[in-house]
């Protein structure tokens, strides 16, 4: 439950300073990110994001789960998990993961039972149909990629509905037994003492004839219900909303304080870089004037840019061009069809320190929880573009530069050092707000 603090609620992902990471990219793997936990606090961060941990075939960077309850053996064991969500509380870091409950992969034992015959008990696991043309009006999340939702199974002549990736056939939420299983997931990786899970696209996970299939009233239905099944046993464990929307839309997932704790801030995203490309900072008051008027037990996650391309859902056709033009000038990181690109921060501002540190020192006066994507305090840049690669996400995923990192943290003007300041900054100034006055003094 939340703490009390002079007779105020305290809850902890209010203040959170989270820090978005790929184990292998990071760390080569889960025993010496254990080891590397210093880096984290000497940074000023509380709390880490881990993207998708679990076995995989990897077409989607893992988010093409085969196993929601273990590890990918490249990373480790669940026990080398366990270690380091042991030690990570014991430096005072929450440790938060990606949760995949949209879709699984191809490669899932479920999916393999459900396109083994139509008569499968975990067919209806997923969602079918016969000529693939129902849900018209939903998002197709890739459109550089495949061009609609519905995949055709040669080994039952039907389609099979997949949002993202063909490999990723979209779950059937509708049927309680999903519910039920994926709810079982959860409560696994709770148990291990995880503190919160990030809901990857939330927004589709119910589909309805006649819509958009996008943040429908029965999707916040759903997790109105994972929200109370979960905080039953675990009331301290977070859902963190991955749901791109305008900012009165968004707020919905709070619901009445009674389904995600947090949500992810796109608007917030997108017009801090149309405020910089338009040097018009009255955007970013603005948002943030729209953003209020949330539950006392929610908050806004806020972010620059994270393992995905940055994306303008919200902006208006008529500016999407010239923040382009701003972020990817030469259009080397676009996803065509979508009109979006995957570029880090050193690329957009060309490893200028100065922007740099102004953008962070921006970021890090705003409220909200704080999300700094892995390699960006360190200005690490875009991997080179080469032929093939038909995700321009991969990117911006590359590996962690550890000896650029070491230089930077022992030199007291390096990137490192000023992210860092920034950072303990506003950690001083939480402080300074929750102690008791005398605690003050």
């Amino acid at each position: 439950m939340a703490k009390k603090i002079n007779g105020q609620k305290k809850y902890w992902w209010k203040d959170a300073k989270i820090y978005e990471l790929y184990i292998d990219k990071f760390a080569g793997d889960i025993p010496t990110l254990t080891e590397n936990l210093d880096y984290f606090t000497k940074l000023g961060i509380n709390c880490l994001h881990i993207l998708p941990h679990y076995p995989s075939p990897l077409v989607d960077e893992g988010y093409d789960v085969s196993d929601y309850r273990n590890i990918r053996p490249e990373l480790g064991t669940l026990d080398d998990f366990k270690a380091l969500v042991k030690a990570a509380h014991g430096c005072g870091i929450r440790i938060i993961v990606d949760f995949v409950f949209n879709h699984t992969s191809v490669e899932h034992p479920w999916f393999i039972e459900a396109r083994s015959s139509k008569e499968s008990p975990k067919r209806d696991y997923y969602l079918w149909s016969e000529k693939g043309t129902e849900f018209a009006g939903a998002t197709n999340a890739f459109p550089d990629i495949k061009p609609n939702n519905w995949i055709y199974d040669a080994e039952t002549n039907e389609y099979y509905y997949a949002t993202f990736y063909p490999e990723q056939p979209d779950l059937n939420w509708d049927n309680p037994a999903v519910f039920e299983e994926m709810l079982a997931n959860m409560e696994f990786w709770a148990e291990i003492g995880v503190d919160g899970f990030r809901l990857d696209a939330a927004c589709y996970i119910i589909k309805r004839e006649g819509t958009s299939s996008k943040g429908i009233p029965e999707t916040h239905a759903m997790l109105k219900k994972i929200r109370a099944r979960l905080e039953e046993k675990y009331p301290e464990v977070i859902l963190v909303a991955e749901a791109h929307h305008d900012i009165a839309t968004t707020k919905e997932y709070f619901g009445k304080g009674d389904e995600c704790h947090m949500a992810y801030h796109f608007g917030l995203m997108e017009q801090i870089w149309l405020s910089l490309q338009r040097s018009d900072p009255e955007r970013v008051r603005k948002t943030l004037l729209e953003s209020l008027d949330i539950p006392e037990n929610c908050q806004w996650a806020i972010f620059l840019r994270n393992h995905d391309e940055v994306s303008f859902g919200t902006v208006p056709e008529e500016e999407r061009a010239a923040l382009l033009a701003f972020l990817d000038p030469d259009r080397r990181y676009v996803w065509e069809r979508s009109g979006r690109t995957a570029i880090r921060i050193a690329n957009i501002f060309q490893n200028d320190r100065k922007k740099m540190e102004e953008l962070y020192r921006l970021f890090y006066s705003l409220p909200g929880a704080h999300i700094t994507y892995y390699g960006d305090e360190i200005g690490m840049e875009n991997l080179d573009v080469r032929e093939g690669v038909r995700d321009p996400r991969y990117y911006v995923r590359g590996k962690f530069d550890w000896q650029r990192a070491k230089l930077q943290m022992t030199d007291p003007q390096s990137l490192f050092s000023a992210v860092s300041r920034l950072i303990g900054a506003k950690n001083a100034q939480i402080v300074h707000l929750d102690e008791p006055a005398e605690a003050r003094a």
